[in-house]
């Protein structure tokens, strides 16, 4: 869903200005740091956690390669500080010291857009073009859609990691990224899913983020009444599923256990799906962690999460749950060149009876994929092993 400015400036907070100081501060600074510090790598994930492509670099490089100097950044109160402090050096996310090392790093690098001290400070130096710096995208998930915010117009990355032949030749044709910056290299959490154990009667139930919800503007009215949670789609939908007596009845006779746990952004809404059944396991972040659930995990129900894929590339069977699919590619992403019924790796249900129809198939089938999905993702995945993490810090050693 495209934003006029207007829209945008909805998202501006009083924070987002008080950082403009800690950058006026740190930029003084940052001219003393590099003249000691001319081979920084900034790295990070989300603000409040190190579970993502940013921290297994990370590790990676403490591990095989400590002469670099690397620093992550992350909220020092985030349950994940003390393993990544353990690592190496670190930052607090968005103090002065964050600001500082930014203007200081030759390489800002991260697996979110926003991965920065001020996402709509940094957005207005680094796009307008007044401060240039290197920055590399790891990538949050395996891209699918058309995602507007990710076009070289509003990014001016400088090198983009992509995971497949397929998502590598979308972006590069249609994202607009100069010759040479989109990059196959694979996700470094990838290497992590060659090894795994599966509990063989757990259900993961992990439906994604919708941005008009999680983070309303007045666009969102466009796609629904967003003033009440209770009244959205999305929560009426999950909610039927979660209270179905049918699902709880498949649940009991088969002895499976089902994990609701709903996209980072979407985990304020949790309390609103409460269920009393003892077959469904209602996860909090950060109790759990998204990539142990999809390793230990014998069945994914999913809905337009990039998650699918990591679950897929482990060659698990899967099913998408699509209620609001018009809805969403209206209000969040435009279709790009994956199609669910012609590419995805599971069976694409509209309906709740649809979804436990196919759930009754899957446990029917022991969880076995179907070979059609195997053929699928033998054609998808091209890159399969378990050098990500090497290929990426090879590729941003290289880059100049």
């Amino acid at each position: 869903m495209e934003e006029t400015f207007l829209q945008k400036l909805q998202r501006v907070k009083i924070k987002d200005v008080g950082h403009i100081f800690l950058f006026l501060a740190a930029l003084p600074i940052s001219l003393i740091y590099r003249l000691f510090r001319k081979d920084l790598w900034l790295i990070c994930d989300n603000e409040n956690e190190a579970r993502d492509n940013g921290y297994w670099l990370f590790r990676y490089i403490c591990e095989n390669h400590p002469d670099q100097d690397a620093v992550y950044a992350i909220n020092r109160h985030s349950p994940d500080y003390h393993k990544v402090k353990e690592l190496g050096k670190t930052v607090h996310y968005g103090s002065l010291r964050h600001w500082v090392l930014y203007l200081t790093a030759k390489k800002n690098i991260s697996s979110q857009k926003g991965g920065k001290p001020n996402a709509a400070v940094c957005y207005v130096l680094e796009v307008k073009g007044i401060l240039k710096n290197t920055r590399i995208f790891l990538q949050h998930g395996i891209i699918k859609d058309d995602m507007p915010w990710l076009h070289y117009e509003n990014t001016k990355m400088k090198m983009f990691v992509t995971s497949t032949a397929g998502e590598q030749k979308f972006i590069s044709e249609t994202y607009g990224y100069p010759e040479g910056c989109v990059r196959q290299l694979g996700l470094c959490r990838f290497d992590r899913l060659h090894d795994f154990e599966v509990r063989p009667k757990q259900i993961l139930l992990m439906p994604t983020w919708r941005s008009w919800i999680a983070a309303p503007t007045s666009a969102s009215f466009a796609i629904e009444d967003v003033r009440n949670f209770t009244d959205t789609t999305y929560f009426r939908a999950w909610s039927e599923f979660l209270h179905s007596e049918r699902l709880h009845h498949i649940l009991r006779d088969n002895g499976l256990k089902m994990v609701f746990y709903p996209h980072r952004d979407m985990q304020s809404f949790l309390p609103y799906f409460k269920t009393d059944d003892e077959t469904i396991i209602t996860a909090k972040w950060p109790e759990y962690d998204v990539q142990e659930l999809l390793k230990e995990s014998a069945y994914l129900i999913t809905d337009f999460s990039s998650i699918a894929m990591d679950f897929a590339y482990m060659g698990k069977r899967l099913s998408y749950y699509q209620f609001d699919y018009d809805d969403f590619r209206k209000g969040q992403y435009p279709e790009g060149y994956f199609s669910y019924e012609n590419d995805g790796f599971g069976r694409v249900c509209y309906r709740l009876s649809d979804i436990l129809d196919e759930l009754e198939a899957a446990i029917s089938d022991d969880f076995e994929n179907p070979l059609q999905y195997k053929k699928r993702h033998d054609d998808f995945f091209d890159l399969f092993d378990s050098h990500n993490c090497e290929r990426n810090y090879s590729a941003i050693k290289e880059l100049k």
